[in-house]
């Protein structure tokens, strides 16, 4: 991570494959080295502890994402690099506000904070390979839904209403149709959950950038708009975040309140816009039966 800062450091924007050529040469990797796959043999090692190194940094505020697949050192970034340190690892950046929260993230933090070690960290020499595992799905899952709401926030806001209506479709809760976009009164897709319409889901969809989270009135508005067809049931998705007065908010009617995090996870989950499966590790276990005389 600290090369990485450092190649950063004039604050020019990178992309990820000069990154990873630049940790190329600091580290003098032979030919033979920098096209050393891991054991799924689907990428290089040197690409994915890149990869991995800028996430890292990224969700401590040592670095920004500039555009989809560049990044930038930012002001904290730069005041790191004027400590007076030649290491940045796992340790250091737990020091750091933005990465204690975003480890705390989770609401099962403390079971995260021992599964999220990786193996080259000091602190893991007590867990077992199973934990080992389950810490690194966790870290990989996490960069993953990053990069899908990276990938979301690109595309229109009528591709999210239709990508929303194709989640909910997809998550089993029926037959769904995008309303008209210059008139859909509040309303940006109709879930029903029965095949004659009579169980219908309201859905509204905010294509929200980080940072412009979602408030209570806005959300009194879609009820207002379910109220007006009778509706009792409810979905309101944001790439964003929600107001705790938001969050705190519980009208009459149903709704299901989720955020940009929940939608990637959902996504991942549910295999829409994304397909390919990198590789599969099965654990066994020892079959007693057969082993009985």
């Amino acid at each position: 991570m600290y090369p990485l800062l450092q190649f950063l450091g004039d604050g020019n924007p990178r992309n990820l494959k000069e990154c990873t050529k630049a940790m190329i040469e600091h580290f003098h990797l032979t030919p033979e080295e920098a096209i050393e796959k891991l054991q799924s043999g689907r990428q290089n090692i040197i690409d994915n502890r890149t990869g991995w190194a800028k996430f890292y940094l990224n969700k401590a505020g040592l670095v920004e994402t500039v555009k989809r697949g560049v990044y930038r050192i930012t002001a904290d970034g730069k005041a790191m690099l004027d400590k007076d340190i030649n290491y940045i690892g796992i340790k250091e950046l737990r020091k750091i506000p933005a990465f204690i929260e975003f480890e705390a993230s989770d609401k099962n933090a403390d079971e995260e904070q021992k599964s999220t070690q990786t193996p080259s960290s000091q602190e893991v020499s007590d867990q077992t390979p199973e934990e080992i595992m389950a810490g690194a799905y966790k870290q990989w899952l996490s960069q993953m839904a990053d990069d899908v709401l990276e990938r979301v926030l690109e595309q229109s806001p009528q591709f999210f209403e239709k990508l929303v209506k194709d989640l909910l479709v997809k998550m089993g809760y029926g037959e769904g149709v995008n309303t008209q976009y210059t008139s859909d009164e509040g309303i940006d897709a109709i879930i029903n959950e029965d095949t004659l319409g009579l169980d219908v889901i309201h859905v509204q969809a905010k294509r929200w950038k980080k940072g412009n989270n979602v408030g209570r009135p806005v959300l009194q508005s879609f009820v207002g708009a379910m109220s007006g067809k009778k509706v009792q049931k409810g979905v309101f998705i944001t790439t964003s975040s929600f107001t705790k007065e938001a969050l705190d908010y519980e009208p009459s009617v149903k709704i299901a309140k989720i955020d940009g995090h929940q939608l990637a996870l959902y996504m991942i989950k549910y295999n829409l816009g994304v397909s390919v499966t990198e590789a599969i590790y099965s654990i066994k276990r020892i079959d007693n039966d057969y082993f009985e005389e």
